[in-house]
C-alpha cells in the first residue's frame, strides 16, 4: 500500500499561483473559496532583503488531529494516508477546522467542510494531482513516500534541506518543503503576507 506525500521546492517556486488556479478548476471549488493559499515571507532591511513564497494546503498528516475529533466519522484517513472528508456525513460542526494546526479547512457553501484531497480522484486514475502537473517551474513532487524511486522520494533525498511546517504539533505532516530558509523561523517580528486566502471561508 502506498503512503502518499508531496514536496515543494521553495527555491523553484515563483509565486505564480498556477497551482491554486489548477486546484480550483479541477475540483470546482466555489467562488471565494480556496483549497490552497500562498504565503509570502520577507526578512531583512532594504536593500538587503530575502523572500520566499510558500504554498500551503492540507498536509495529510500521519497523525492528523482533525480525524479523531470528528463526531460523525466524516473526516477519515485512508489506507494510503490521505486525509479526506465525506460530505454526506459532515454536519459542518467545525470541530476539524478548529483542530487543524495549519488552518487549512473551510466550510463549503453546501454546509460541509472542504479542503485539499491531493486530487484523490486523479490518483485513483493513476494521474498526478492537478497542482503538480500545472506547476511551470516543476517545484512540486508527488508520490509514494515509501517508494525510493517515486518523484517525491527522489526530490526529498536530493534536497540539501527538508522541513515540515510546525513540527512541534506532532501531526507529522506529509507535505515537505525543500530548500527553504525561512520556514519555522521565529527570529523576525514581521508577519508573513498571505497573498491568497480563504475569503472568510471558516
Amino acid at each position: 500500500m502506498a503512503r502518499y506525500g508531496m514536496a515543494i521546492d521553495v527555491a523553484r517556486c515563483q509565486g505564480c499561483q498556477a497551482c491554486l488556479v489548477a486546484c480550483k478548476t479541477e475540483n470546482e471549488v466555489p467562488l471565494g473559496k480556496f483549497r490552497l493559499r500562498m504565503r509570502e515571507e520577507v526578512v531583512g532591511t532594504f536593500p538587503d532583503l530575502y523572500g520566499e513564497f510558500r504554498m500551503e494546503q492540507c498536509f495529510h498528516c500521519e497523525n492528523a488531529p482533525c480525524v479523531p475529533v470528528c463526531p460523525t466519522g466524516a473526516t477519515f484517513q485512508t489506507d494510503d494516508g490521505l486525509v479526506l472528508t465525506n460530505p454526506s456525513r459532515c454536519t459542518g460542526c467545525k470541530a476539524c477546522v478548529v483542530a487543524c494546526p495549519y488552518d487549512m479547512r473551510h466550510v463549503n457553501p453546501g454546509g460541509w467542510v472542504d479542503k485539499c484531497t491531493f486530487c484523490d480522484h486523479r490518483i485513483a486514475e493513476g494521474r498526478q494531482p492537478a497542482c503538480v502537473v500545472t506547476c511551470p517551474t516543476g517545484s512540486r513532487f508527488f508520490g509514494d513516500l515509501d517508494n525510493p524511486s517515486s518523484d517525491v522520494s527522489i526530490a526529498i533525498a536530493s534536497a540539501t534541506q527538508v522541513d515540515v511546517l510546525k513540527p512541534h504539533t506532532g501531526a507529522k505532516p506529509k507535505l515537505f518543503y525543500l530548500e527553504s530558509k525561512l520556514i519555522n523561523q521565529a527570529d523576525h517580528d514581521d508577519p508573513a503576507t498571505v497573498l491568497s486566502e480563504f475569503a472568510g471561508g471558516k
